[in-house]
């Protein structure tokens, strides 16, 4: 209606209002819904207010604040939940409920008043959790949820009152998009840890965010994804902007460690969409949506994700959120493209620091000391991760621990995959992906099942390559060598190994 002024478009968008409005709630027990809504309506209200009659005004200003406003004060009055939460409850539901505030201020200046000291008292304990670097504890999907709702509520405070109150200028959040591009792979995958999907999907925050940092690659990310995908949205249009470069034209690094989160991404190129890339973290453990997976990499070449994440269960499965959490298959460290000690889970509480890297046209890698990763079963464990001439990606792991223990390499994939001896060979879409374990002599690799129990998700077409040690061991390094070629080329030999 707002572009062509077809009064049937104002009608049907009316006739869903007026049927939401009519709701009895908007879900205040899982308030990301009532912020949701209430954020519809004002854009609703907003966008169509001079179409209106002063009869829908009413109805429309009257759901906003009786469905949103009054819920939210009553939350913001406890000041526990998510007020008081530092990643995405809480820019979605200030947002929301903000953005819902702002438009009925002319109307309802005391409450709205009211709800925006709330919002902007608030807000800054989310902003804080982009600092230092723009990364993102709970992974790119929910960067991607957290971030479209923290832009929406800067976007309406800047248009309705002309400031952001700062929040913009908050450590990090300038480099936000930097942490969009990194995680996101050579042909449209994501390194998708913590409860995140792998598809990189479209995000108009993107040219937001490249407008307010003059940052022409966060355009360029974007008006890529929307060719691909053949969609935007209605912020596309608001947001939009021209002169877009390529983080390759632009000279950006092919590496990059985002120390805040603790994850490292390494890459062959930016502009061959056949190219490595390896995302790998330590992290935290206890982050928000966060899996048991310290030291968890992915690895892309070919147009082919070799080394997968299997992302999230079914949110509805009992205490998915609660007690039974690492009991389901796809939160576990067996789950996880880790080595797994004595077929047992990481700590829940442990964290993994990213302790020496190295950049180098020919060699780049990053070392996460894992030692925390299983108190009282190990001594030190590090993980070591290498892209060594541009074409051959290496994991190196340390193991010490005061009694043997077993210690399983493992790798979900789903390629077909061959194993014999010391070497495997996964295959799919014309590709190939040769594996070679070079330390230590005597370890092999074998194929096992990445079925859980039913009713979690049964892992279809996946398996998990792993490197099994002849006996346990109080001291071991785990060397493998993933070679990426076509198959209509012959395997590239392995070099010497470097010093990592």
């Amino acid at each position: 209606y707002r572009l062509d002024g077809d009064r049937s478009f104002r009608d049907r968008a009316v006739k869903e209002l007026r049927a939401a409005a009519y709701f009895p709630d908007w879900n205040p027990s899982h308030f990301l819904d009532t912020a949701e809504m209430t954020h519809a309506f004002a854009i609703g209200y907003d966008w169509l207010y001079h179409s209106l009659t002063p009869e829908e005004r009413a109805w429309i200003r009257r759901a906003i604040i009786d469905k949103g406003l009054d819920p939210a004060i009553a939350v913001y009055e406890k000041q526990r939940g998510w007020p008081a939460s530092r990643f995405n409850w809480n820019q979605v539901c200030n947002g929301g409920i903000g953005i819902g505030a702002l438009a009925v201020g002319g109307d309802e200046p005391q409450r709205a008043n009211k709800v925006l000291r709330y919002a902007l008292r608030s807000l800054p304990l989310a902003m804080a959790s982009y600092a230092p670097d723009g990364g993102w504890a709970e992974g790119p999907g929910y960067w991607h949820y957290a971030t479209r709702y923290t832009v929406y509520f800067l976007a309406a405070l800047r248009s309705a009152l002309g400031t952001d109150f700062g929040f913009s200028t908050a450590q990090g959040f300038n480099l936000a998009g930097h942490f969009r591009i990194y995680s996101s792979g050579p042909f449209g995958k994501s390194f998708n840890y913590a409860d995140a999907g792998d598809r990189v999907e479209p995000a108009s925050e993107m040219f937001w965010l490249s407008r307010r940092f003059a940052q022409p690659e966060y355009a360029w990310q974007q008006r890529q994804l929307m060719g691909q995908r053949g969609r935007g949205d209605a912020l596309d249009l608001v947001w939009y902007r021209d002169g877009a470069q390529g983080p390759g034209e632009a000279g950006w690094p092919l590496n990059a460690i985002f120390q805040g989160v603790q994850v490292a991404f390494l890459r062959s190129s930016w502009d061959n969409p056949n190219a490595i890339f390896v995302g790998v973290k330590g992290g935290d453990n206890k982050a928000n949506h966060g899996h048991l997976d310290l030291g968890t990499f992915v690895m892309d070449a070919g147009r082919v994700r070799w080394a997968l994440d299997l992302g999230p269960d079914n949110y509805n499965l009992p205490g998915y959120f609660g007690k039974q959490r690492w009991t389901y298959y796809r939160l576990r460290t067996e789950s996880h493209n880790v080595v797994l000690i004595d077929d047992q889970n990481q700590d829940p509480e442990a964290s993994a620091a990213i302790v020496a890297q190295h950049a180098q046209p020919g060699l780049s890698w990053v070392r996460i000391d894992l030692s925390r990763a299983y108190p009282g079963k190990v001594k030190r464990m590090e993980r070591t991760v290498a892209l060594v001439q541009r074409r051959h990606v290496v994991v190196r792991d340390v193991v010490q621990a005061a009694e043997p223990v077993e210690a399983l390499w493992g790798m979900i994939t789903d390629a077909d995959v061959t194993t014999r001896g010391a070497t495997a060979e996964l295959r799919k879409s014309g590709w190939i992906l040769s594996a070679r374990i070079r330390s230590p002599r005597d370890a092999e690799f074998a194929v096992v099942p990445t079925t859980p129990p039913q009713p979690q998700a049964q892992n279809e077409g996946t398996k998990k390559l792993v490197v099994r040690l002849p006996e346990k061991v109080s001291s071991s390094v785990i060397e493998v060598w993933l070679t990426p070629y076509s198959a209509s080329r012959s395997k590239p030999p392995l070099p010497a190994r470097p010093r990592i």
